[in-house]
C-alpha cells in the first residue's frame, strides 16, 4: 500500500497529468477484468433457484459490476480526448457516478450467499486504489 501511494505521488510530482491519466485508465481496465472474473465465479453460485423457486436477486448485481466497470475506461478515455471543458466535466461526473455505483454493488454482493465473497474484498481494494488516483486525476482535467 505504501509503495502504491509513493508511486502515485511520484507520478503527480514529476510527470504530470498524462502519466496520471494513463495510470487511471490502466487501473480502470484492470478493474474491468477483475469484475468480469468475479462475476463469472459468482454466477455459478447464484444461478441456482432459491428453495421457494425464485432466483437470487444478487445475480443482477454481479452483472451490474461488469457493466459499470466496463464503462469506466471508455469514459476516462473520452475525457482525455474531449476539447471542451463542459463535456470533460460531464464525463468526469459520469466516472464519479460509476465509481459510487460499483462500490454500492460491491457492498450488496458482500452480503450475498456465495463462496466468492472474499473476491469482492479484492475488488473493493482495487476500487479504493482507483479512487485515490481519481482524486489526483480530477485536479488535472
Amino acid at each position: 500500500m505504501c509503495n502504491f501511494r509513493r508511486n502515485i505521488n511520484h507520478i503527480m510530482s514529476t510527470r504530470g497529468s498524462s502519466e496520471l491519466h494513463a495510470a487511471f485508465y490502466n487501473k480502470a481496465v484492470e478493474i474491468a477484468l477483475i469484475s468480469k472474473r468475479i462475476s463469472y465465479y459468482l454466477n455459478r453460485d447464484l444461478c441456482a433457484l432459491n428453495p421457494d423457486g425464485n432466483e437470487d436477486i444478487n445475480i443482477y448485481f454481479s452483472g451490474d459490476i461488469v457493466r459499470q466497470s466496463s464503462s469506466l475506461a471508455p469514459h476516462i478515455k473520452r475525457i482525455n480526448q474531449e476539447v471542451f471543458s463542459e463535456k470533460r466535466q460531464h464525463y468526469a461526473k459520469t466516472v464519479k457516478w460509476l465509481m459510487r455505483a460499483l462500490i454500492k454493488n460491491c457492498n450488496r454482493l458482500e452480503n450475498c450467499n456465495s463462496n466468492g465473497n472474499e473476491f469482492i474484498s479484492i475488488l473493493r481494494k482495487e476500487l479504493r486504489r482507483l479512487k485515490k488516483i481519481q482524486k489526483n486525476w480530477l485536479l488535472t482535467i
